[in-house]
């Protein structure tokens, strides 16, 4: 089963690779993809709300969404994560 052309994987943004991919990919492989990256959100909220950190996050969410680059590289980073977890599974 082949998931995507080589040819759009190049020409694409890891996020629409990963929709792409999820479209036609084992259901079952995608939402557990999801789900452990959720878990994962979750444990990091945890962490920073145990350690008082919740308005310094903020202030630097605030930043990074000022800087479209450094938060579109670490965006389209766990794309390429859930895309090559997904992939690695369905093959």
């Amino acid at each position: 089963m082949k998931l995507f052309d080589d040819d759009d994987f190049m020409v694409t943004s890891p996020k629409e690779n990963f929709f792409a991919i999820s479209k036609t990919a084992n259901v079952n492989i995608v939402e557990m993809e999801l789900e452990k990256m959720l878990e994962r959100l979750a444990v990091a909220e945890k962490m920073l709300e145990d350690k008082g950190l919740e308005e310094e996050f903020d202030r630097t969410y605030s930043i990074m969404r000022a800087d479209v680059t450094e938060l579109e590289n670490r965006v389209n980073s766990i794309f390429i994560e859930l895309v090559g977890n997904i992939v690695t599974q369905c093959e």
